[in-house]
């Protein structure tokens, strides 16, 4: 099978993989969205609470700034 070829095919199936998704409604897409806009603001707020409990430690026991 020559290069061409071979991208041909990648393509036509690559296409005949995204007709059999089943994609989300408007509902399943808006409800997806808040799941991780509020996940990434949960772990936003876990790491920096650890960032900031690990530079108040530094700093008592006089490593930090």
């Amino acid at each position: 099978m020559s290069k061409m070829a071979g991208v041909v095919s990648f393509f036509r199936d690559a296409w005949g993989e995204l007709k059999r998704v089943r994609w989300p409604n408007r509902k399943e897409l808006f409800s997806y969205t808040v799941v991780v806009i509020t996940t990434c603001i949960v772990m936003a707020l876990v790491i920096f609470l650890f960032d900031l409990g690990i530079s108040e430690l530094l700093h008592l026991i006089g490593l930090g700034r």
